[in-house]
């Protein structure tokens, strides 16, 4: 007998679905403090170059959500016992965003307080974190440091950007409820390193080295850019794919080729006189001309990027 074909969910369907449409473009504008922990700067590098478009399926958008909705509780917690919680910025009115001096670098501090009761007079950052059973176990068992390194780079970043010696950080299991703390010390080398790691990133032309060049090694198979950086796979044209683009400062882009600023907007669209960055090509480059650069594939055959393959007569 065949087997009955599982039930229909239009509604669950439904709801993720509006996740999905709710979505943002799946390119973050900055280099983000969450991310300068990774242990691959390849890996961070295609992130900022917008290589790989972050696409959730509507679950998994609905479980970052999650993260989010429970900071409010965090902060409410807070509270209850006397703490002093700035979850906004008293300047602007908005989330904390902190940058560093390019403007590329940086993030949104959960919150900053004052009044815990292990240190009453002592300001600190604030991250909160919602864990699964397995990962707040071994939370428990290990520490910031050694179980969560990017969130522990994190709170360094933060902590540099802001001028604060000490950051908590308060996580909870989502199974269970519990909640685990942590009082981190401000290591001003690691701060001044992570900082220097951000700005070699944002300001290189071209891609660090690969953490492994075995596409099979574990960091590289469960990598975002997995595709780009080891089978060849072509990012989406964008400014931030293009050779003329650079970063500015201030957090601007500048198009080299129009001599003009790109917002977001311009940066996300594109033009018709896109090159890749030579890197982004897994080809030999052989000849180049004004808005135009010819490429020897490994198959032997010449691809002209900038002008239409067909009205040159090579393959495409």
């Amino acid at each position: 007998m065949a087997a009955l074909p599982p039930p229909a969910c239009p509604t669950v369907t439904a709801i993720y679905a509006s996740y999905e449409a709710a979505a943002d473009s799946g390119y973050r504008a900055h280099l983000g403090a969450s991310l300068i922990g990774t242990e691959c700067e390849r890996a961070i590098w295609y992130s900022f170059r917008w290589a790989t478009r972050a696409r959730h399926a509507g679950r998994l958008l609905r479980l970052f959500d999650t993260g989010n909705l429970a900071e409010a509780r965090f902060v409410a917690d807070l509270r209850r016992i006397g703490v002093t919680v700035l979850d906004l910025d008293p300047a602007t009115g908005r989330q904390w965003n902190l940058r560093d001096a390019s403007g590329h670098f940086g993030g949104s501090m959960d919150a900053v307080a004052i009044g815990l009761p292990e240190a009453p007079t002592t300001w600190h950052v604030c991250e909160f974190k919602t864990h699964s059973a397995k990962s707040f176990a071994k939370l428990k068992t290990e520490g910031v440091a050694a179980s969560k390194p990017l969130h522990w780079a994190q709170m360094q970043a933060y902590m540099e950007l802001v001028g604060l010696d000490r950051a908590f950080y308060l996580a909870v299991c989502k199974d269970t409820d519990e909640l685990y703390q942590e009082r981190i010390r401000h290591d001003a080398e690691a701060g001044l390193r992570i900082l220097a790691k951000a700005e070699r990133i944002i300001g290189a032309a071209r891609p660090p080295a690969r953490i492994s060049q075995d596409s099979a090694w574990w960091q590289c198979r469960f990598c975002d850019h997995h595709a780009v950086c080891h089978a060849g796979a072509a990012p989406e044209r964008h400014c931030r794919s293009c050779l003329h683009a650079s970063p500015a400062q201030g957090g601007d882009w500048h198009c080299a080729r129009h001599a003009a600023p790109l917002d977001r907007r311009d940066q996300e669209a594109g033009c018709a006189a896109h090159l890749y960055l030579p890197d982004f090509v897994a080809a030999e480059q052989i000849d180049a001309g004004e808005d135009w650069v010819s490429y020897l594939l490994p198959d032997g055959t010449e691809w002209r990027d900038g002008v239409p393959a067909a009205a040159m007569g090579v393959a495409a």
